[in-house]
């Protein structure tokens, strides 16, 4: 791969990935499918690593929007940084657990179906988060239930197409938190579930097992930098742009289009495009 074609490759991948990973769409499931499409494909491991550092862009993003939120889960009585802490937990052990597996079937012949099957889930979850934010009348400021809750489905988001600020969101909103609560707690959610996945894909650079190897020349390195760049820029518009429609509760259109996308999916697939 020559240095023109892995930075616009990195630099489209990059953006997509900064407006999906806070919009209730999946930015995994975006990538994924982006990758088959422009036939982005490092292998050896490599591309689980480029996915990484992408998000690593859009936590810059989000670190920079919430950064009073962030100074003050350090500051007495520590309730919200253990909720953070607690709702962590269930992804984390997942991800440890089941990742490989789980990114193992999706890269598989039948990846782009399970794909559609993921983006439909997410439809009808945000459905749901749309009806239960106006069957609630007087939501409760974010507690203990609520961070349980919000934990739970971001575990259920590792699989791609599965959005993880949309599962977060619909676990804050049907337990009953206010959505202002719930819109920060869920960026916050994202910052130790993106530096987790950092940690474990610098383990198979610093430590590499069989089939771990990350290996990629200068053109890739190049192409990733651009992408870290733009996927920061992006996210950093589209997390202001989701704690103004989360306050609205309307996900409505969001649905929509992943019910069309998934539709799509299905037919590229039954079609041998993808």
């Amino acid at each position: 791969m020559g240095y023109f074609e892995a930075i616009w490759k990195s630099i489209l991948l990059g953006t997509v990935q900064g407006i999906t990973e806070f919009l209730p769409v999946s930015s995994s499931g975006h990538l994924t499918l982006l990758q088959r499409a422009i036939g982005y494909d490092l292998g050896g491991g490599s591309m689980m690593f480029v996915n990484v550092m992408l998000h690593l862009g859009t936590l810059l993003a989000v670190v920079w929007v919430l950064r009073r939120e962030i100074l003050a889960l350090f500051k007495k009585p520590f309730k919200t940084l253990l909720m953070l802490v607690a709702a962590t937990v269930p992804a984390g052990l997942l991800g440890v657990f089941l990742s490989d597996k789980i990114d193992a079937i999706f890269a598989g012949d039948g990846g782009i179906a399970y794909l559609a099957v993921c983006f439909a889930l997410t439809a009808l979850l945000l459905l749901v988060a749309e009806y239960a934010a106006m069957r609630i009348k007087e939501p409760a400021p974010l507690g203990w239930k609520h961070a349980v809750c919000m934990g739970v489905m971001q575990a259920v988001a590792l699989f791609p197409g599965i959005s993880r600020s949309g599962s977060t969101i619909v676990g804050g909103t049907v337990s009953g938190a206010k959505r202002d609560d719930v819109a920060k707690f869920s960026f916050l959610m994202s910052i130790p579930i993106i530096l987790g996945s950092v940690v474990f894909e610098l383990k198979d650079i610093v430590f590499p097992g069989e089939g771990t190897a990350v290996a990629f020349g200068g053109p890739e390195i190049v192409g990733m930098l651009f992408g870290i760049v733009f996927a920061a820029a992006a996210g950093l518009f589209a997390v202001k742009l989701m704690l103004k429609i989360i306050g609205k509760g309307n996900y409505k259109w969001f649905s929509l289009y992943l019910i069309l996308l998934s539709v799509t999916c299905l037919s590229l697939n039954l079609a041998g495009v993808l």
